[in-house]
């Protein structure tokens, strides 16, 4: 049994290292945002709290702990961490001595004939009985009864193999961590983007409530000077045509802000048919910038996924070790000790102790194509990181440009709402001293309500902009605050 044991501690570690190959595989998240809900498990979570009457009060901070806490990708990264640290706890045991304590209690029977005991063979010994004489009840059928308790240890002292096979899971927990922490900036990133466009939706009801409001009044000016005579009722038609234009786009923008919501309900684990109030309004600052040098310098020691790849690599090139090392030979040490009583004659002690030493003689083919193999793996993680590296310096300059851009645009689409406010309200004055008509003022009308919207989109894009640079530098789950501009906790 103890060579047995043994032989399954050799032929064991080839298939820890083919488990542990199969964790080589880089299993990167997208910096970008995926458009389909179905291929991103991030738009998913696991509901954490049953629907109540009350509307729930929820901060950006608070979406993103419950992002955190409920995330249905990040659920999936931290299982798959617990599952490679319980590959490597399967690995440790080959390290530590196996120890089995077995009892055996049991009833024997022979059949002497059968064993080659048969009537001629038994005559020969009757010389030896008292007399010459079987004894009384002499049967050619025998019962024994066995009572045996036994202690096995076996203990493997060096394996390449095994030794390779250890760090390569060291490697692969590595790797898992970091891969759960992308997944962490993954969820902070896609929380903090459905929670502002969430604000952007909620802004455009306000706006299109605000400019109701403004059609409503301009409806009753109109009315009245129409029935004073003042105006035709042309005027009236206009204003009339306007007011449920803009009736519509509070339908449009309220139905746009509750998906929104239920978006970033699923996002954090919330039930979809929970109500909810988002408490911060959308923020604005001007973000100190660095050079790309500066950043792509940041991104390499803070990116999860960047790291995540470096441990890829130390792990294949344990495991590119472990198969190299198949050709060296390996030692164990095994025994037992058992007690065994026959028949209640009395009981007596057993025991082996043995070591072995195996030596690989031939076994070229396969040694050869195991290296190969992980040498052809270790080539393509090493030729991914280089992309990688590259990839990150992309996205760098990509998000500074865009930071860049987005600041501009948002200055300009302030001057814009200032000036259509400016345009509106001289129209206004003219409308009401009777200078004009009021088809000029339903066109300054418009104008103010798109440069409203475009103000809220400008916001939105530049706080999106800000989280893809904190994203790219791989700093958006502690430093996401800062980059919106957003008080320290």
């Amino acid at each position: 049994m103890i060579r047995a044991h043994q032989s399954r501690l050799r032929r064991s570690a080839p298939a820890i290292l083919a488990a542990l190959a199969l964790t080589c595989a880089p299993a990167l998240h997208a910096q970008g945002p995926i458009p389909t809900s179905a291929a991103n498990p991030f738009f998913g979570s696991v509901t954490a709290r049953p629907v109540s009457d009350e509307t729930l009060k929820l901060s950006l901070d608070e979406a993103i702990t419950l992002g955190l806490r409920n995330n249905l990708g990040l659920k999936e990264a931290e299982n798959h961490e617990k599952s490679i640290q319980g590959r490597k706890n399967e690995v440790l045991q080959y390290f530590l001595p196996t120890v089995m304590l077995t009892g055996d209690l049991g009833v024997h029977q022979q059949n002497l004939a059968a064993m080659g005991f048969g009537p001629g063979v038994i005559k020969e010994f009757l010389p030896l009985f008292p007399g010459g004489v079987l004894p009384p009840g002499f049967s050619e059928i025998t019962r024994d009864d066995l009572t045996e308790g036994k202690i096995q240890f076996g203990q493997m002292l060096f394996s390449g193999p095994v030794i390779s096979a250890w760090k390569a899971a060291g490697a692969a927990e590595s790797a898992a961590h970091f891969e759960k922490m992308s997944a962490r900036e993954e969820v902070v990133q896609q929380v903090a983007s459905a929670y502002l466009h969430a604000i952007a939706a909620s802004s455009e009801v306000d706006n299109a409530r605000a400019q109701a409001a403004t059609g409503e009044l301009l409806l009753h000016h109109v009315h009245e000077a129409h029935l004073a005579g003042v105006v035709a009722n042309l005027d009236e038609l206009r204003a009339r045509v306007q007011l449920q234009a803009e009736q519509q786009a509070i339908i449009a923008a309220q139905n746009a802000l509750e998906k929104d919501l239920i978006l970033l309900k699923r996002e954090i684990g919330i039930d979809p048919g929970q109500k909810i109030a988002l408490t911060d309004p959308a923020p604005y600052s001007d973000l100190a910038l660095q050079t790309p040098q500066e950043l792509c310098a940041v991104a390499y020691k803070n990116r999860q996924d960047y790291q995540t790849l470096q441990n890829q690599v130390v792990e294949i090139k344990a495991v590119h070790a472990a198969y190299r090392s198949q050709r060296l030979p390996s030692l164990s040490f095994g025994g037992y000790y058992g007690v065994s009583q026959v028949g209640g004659a009395g009981s007596h002690g057993n025991f082996v102790a043995q070591g072995t030493l195996s030596f690989p003689l031939f076994r070229e083919a396969k040694l050869r194509g195991d290296t190969e193999v992980a040498q052809a793996q270790l080539d393509a993680v090493n030729v991914q990181l280089a992309d990688l590296r590259g990839k990150i310096e992309q996205q760098v300059r990509a998000a500074l440009l865009d930071v860049n851009a987005t600041a501009q645009l948002v200055e300009v689409a302030r001057s814009n709402v200032d000036l259509a406010t400016r345009s509106l309200a001289d129209e206004t004055d003219r409308v009401n001293s009777g200078v004009d008509d009021n088809l000029p003022l339903v066109a300054a009308q418009a104008t103010l309500a798109s440069a409203q919207s475009n103000l809220v989109e400008s916001l939105y894009r530049y706080n999106l902009s800000k989280l893809a640079l904190a994203r790219a530098a791989g700093l958006i789950e502690s430093q996401y605050r800062i980059y919106l501009g957003k008080s320290a906790r």
